[in-house]
């Protein structure tokens, strides 16, 4: 009879910090990487003070112990936020310490709000009363823009919120989807997410290309700079026809790439076989070549799309 196997060893997650923050002095916080000369110019840097100046440090720097001096730490994530630090004159910090030096994830798998859930922690903060002058001094904008970013999501049908709630669109494409009926604007946002495109130019060409029928106010003709009336029927008409053949893809994409790699397997182990190799190459050698392109494809895309 088989031992059980423990599964407790592989079950464990280790823990990648520490349980408690660490006050540490600043001066003993070595940067692992130079910061550029303009960084202090930049509206990061000026956003990441006012914060720290109007409600104090939110995100607490990563570091981990200097093997070689076990009174100094490695800094991995925040050298702006201890740069900031540095210049309101504190000494220091409380920090989480990391149980390992890697620093990749901090600097490129970060999360950073996108435009609604920004929304959403202003419309929350006006809620229990913040002050619209203390929210835009903590965010370094101006206290109209306030206004604007709390009103991001009038007019703005649920299901695009959903849809766009951790997508990084510019707040004016918002103001461009507004404009549509809740069934256009889903259409319109599942297009720039099919796209991967969340830029202003693309959300208007969209809505250039939405029936006159599909707006907020169908019975105010559309305007737009450099185009007639015949243009943007055009544009209606072409778009219309790009939706379908985007959804016809769509709905047998799945398959078609299932199907592909179920026959791209069955030809790797045909043409492996000698014989059947060898009987392709004598009497079908063009055959032969394609099947051999078809079993070494990485990749269902076109060579110059891949």
């Amino acid at each position: 009879m088989s031992k059980p196997v423990d599964t407790t060893a592989s079950n464990t997650i280790t823990q990648a910090f520490g349980s408690d923050f660490v006050v540490v002095q600043i001066t003993s916080i070595l940067p692992v990487k130079a910061i550029e000369k303009t960084a202090k110019s930049s509206h990061k840097y000026r956003q990441i003070a006012a914060s720290i100046r109007e409600i104090g440090l939110v995100e607490p720097p990563v570091v981990i112990r200097d093997t070689r001096d076990p009174n100094s730490y490695l800094l991995l994530d925040g050298h702006l936020r201890i740069e900031v630090l540095r210049d309101l004159g504190e000494s220091e910090v409380e920090c989480l310490v990391s149980t390992d030096d890697e620093a990749f994830t901090y600097n490129k798998r970060v999360s950073r709000l996108s435009p609604i859930q920004e929304q959403r922690m202003i419309a929350k903060a006006i809620e229990r009363n913040v002050p619209k002058d203390k929210i835009a001094r903590a965010l370094d904008i101006h206290v109209r823009s306030i206004a604007r970013k709390a009103q991001l999501l009038d007019g703005i049908c649920e299901e695009v919120v959903g849809l766009l709630k951790d997508r990084m669109c510019p707040l004016a494409v918002f103001d461009v989807l507004r404009k549509m009926s809740p069934l256009r604007q889903i259409e319109a946002a599942e297009l720039l997410i099919n796209a991967n495109n969340f830029s202003v130019s693309y959300a208007s060409a969209i809505l250039a290309g939405t029936p006159q029928a599909q707006l907020v106010t169908p019975q105010t003709p559309k305007r737009l700079k450099g185009m007639t009336a015949e243009a943007i029927a055009r544009m209606e008409r072409e778009l219309s026809r790009l939706q379908e053949a985007i959804s016809s893809i769509q709905d047998s994409y799945g398959q078609d790439h299932l199907h592909l790699t179920v026959v791209k397997g069955y030809l790797r182990k045909l043409i492996t076989n000698d014989r059947v190799a060898r009987y392709l190459e004598q009497f079908q050698p063009e055959l032969f070549i394609e099947f051999q392109k078809i079993a070494e494809m990485t990749s269902t895309l076109p060579s110059e799309a891949a």
